[in-house]
């Protein structure tokens, strides 16, 4: 592994994490409702899943499941029905990890963000697309493979928390604006919106491997 493709791969995927999101969406609306502090349940979840991709990855599972046109499908297609449900149950403000809400007992927050984080990347077919399409590209196989995916992977993760956390200080800025009912009615309709805007987009993705 040379320094250079170590720097081409933290630039990559540093503009892959910024971009916005499934995930960059339910970390601001955490923000927004818990504040920065307790956002970190959700970057948690969302730096698990990853992890979990990563190692499906470097053991080349991963590589099955895209080549895989049944199995690839059943992840898209829950993905993509999980988003809608998602930005149905936001947008009617019934209590999702997207909702935003000034009142501690309806916002998700602790164990219940977690999940719903790992959930929502879990279900994300562009993030498993990426550990399969992308990472192999920056492995040099003259190298110990092993050294590199455990450089590789901890790399990812720290890019996680870190832009993760950008997003749940945006979100923690304008949490005053809770206390006002039509932002919080709007920005969870725009949630909604934006959610089920991101299921069918989800739905267009295709493997790489046919």
């Amino acid at each position: 592994m040379s320094w250079e493709a170590y720097f081409i791969f933290i630039v990559t995927t540093g503009v892959i994490c910024l971009t916005p999101g499934p995930a960059a969406l339910l970390i601001v609306a955490q923000g927004i409702s818990n504040g920065m502090r307790r956002s970190y349940w959700a970057i948690a979840g969302i730096a698990l899943a990853n992890a979990l991709y990563f190692a499906l990855s470097a053991t080349g599972i991963a590589a099955l499941i895209v080549a895989s046109s049944n199995l690839f499908s059943v992840i898209k297609w829950a993905g993509v029905a999980y988003l809608f449900y998602l930005g149905i149950s936001t947008m009617l403000s019934k209590g999702s990890a997207f909702s935003v809400s000034s009142e501690p007992n309806v916002a998700i927050q602790g164990w219940a963000a977690f999940w719903n984080a790992v959930i929502v990347e879990l279900s994300n077919p562009k993030a498993l697309l990426y550990f399969v399409a992308l990472l192999p590209q920056f492995i040099n196989p003259d190298k110990p493979i092993g050294q590199q995916m455990l450089i590789y992977g901890s790399t990812c993760i720290a890019l996680d928390a870190m832009t993760y956390s950008f997003y749940a200080w945006l979100g923690s800025k304008t949490k005053k604006f809770t206390a006002n009912a039509r932002f919080v009615k709007t920005s969870n309709r725009a949630s909604g919106g934006l959610l089920m805007l991101a299921g069918i987009l989800m739905a267009g993705v295709k493997r790489v491997a046919h």
